[in-house]
């Protein structure tokens, strides 16, 4: 469990004042209204609820007045992987597919996140079967996830689109109709930030 101390870069002993200081210039950096253009909107996001639960858990022990051990022999190797985590997709958002898998395999706790993650890096890089197995996996793991239940809906669309497309082409021979084809899928692809079709 992670420690909230931590979480907001303050030590154990700090004031109130200093917790509520520390809170609100983290909470105006990262919330979500200050990072509607940010192409790393999503993390700042996830950033913005971890802030918000160390403020939370910190001002509740305060008023309790006492305070948990449990979390001053916080787990590293949970904590490395959380930080792994979130540096994993930053290196997705840059389109760093095959670094963030390599990162990926040496993460050692295989949660839905993480099974979620290494989906979205073998969709991107053209293994959408394998990356469909991972993210199935994800929302196996936490079937009320949003993120990831809406990533496989897209992965299941686009390859019902594949289909559909592959049965017209087989019924018609028009060249026509098979550069439109080829064109959609490059839109598919270039959707999840890939590229089949690099001079479009």
């Amino acid at each position: 469990m992670k420690d909230p101390y931590e979480v907001l870069g303050l030590s154990r002993g700090a004031s109130k004042e200093e917790v509520k200081s520390v809170y609100r210039k983290l909470a105006k950096k990262y919330h979500p209204d200050m990072n509607e253009n940010n192409p790393l909107q999503d993390l700042a996001e996830e950033k913005f609820k971890e802030i918000q639960w160390a403020y939370d858990e910190i001002m509740n022990v305060s008023s309790s007045g006492s305070y948990s051990s449990s979390y001053s022999y916080s787990d590293n190797s949970n904590q490395n992987s959380s930080s792994s985590l979130f540096n994993i997709r930053q290196l997705i958002q840059t389109g760093r597919f095959n670094e963030a898998v390599r990162v990926l395999n040496g993460v050692k706790i295989r949660n839905a996140e993480w099974n979620y993650l290494m989906g979205v890096c073998y969709v991107n890089m053209g293994s959408i079967g394998q990356g469909m197995q991972f993210v199935q996996n994800a929302v196996r793991m936490e079937p009320n996830n949003f993120e990831y239940k809406n990533f496989l809906s897209q992965i299941l669309n686009m390859q019902q689109t594949y289909q559909n497309r592959a049965y017209n082409y087989n019924r018609s021979s028009s060249s026509v109709d098979c550069c439109t084809q080829l064109i959609c899928a490059d839109c598919l692809c270039e959707c999840l930030g890939g590229d089949l079709i690099s001079c479009c």
